[in-house]
């Protein structure tokens, strides 16, 4: 029963950082569904995973959140390269530069 009123209440706290990183973020706005990284984030962040949600500071929290954000951001932009640019960007990115 704890898992669950936990879980409840890690959503509500989850849900209410992503709207404001999405909503508060143009760039999140256009390439970033909300719904999808709510869910992504709430079964990131699940009870089994991290018991206790209010262990962690809001900043803290907001750090990690705006972390997986950012890494759907880059990886759906790669989505859009051509196979050329992808090319471009692995050697670019085994160079190191």
């Amino acid at each position: 029963m704890t898992q669950v009123i936990n879980y409840q209440t890690n959503c509500q706290k989850l849900t209410k950082i992503v709207e404001t990183l999405i909503n508060n973020n143009p760039i999140y706005q256009e390439n970033l569904n909300l719904e999808e990284m709510i869910t992504v984030i709430n079964e990131t962040f699940t009870p089994l995973a991290v018991p206790d949600v209010n262990s962690i500071s809001e900043q803290e929290l907001t750090k990690r959140i705006k972390s997986i954000l950012s890494l759907y951001l880059v990886s759906g932009m790669l989505n859009d390269f051509t196979p050329e640019e992808m090319a471009l960007f692995d050697d670019s990115v085994k160079r190191g530069n």
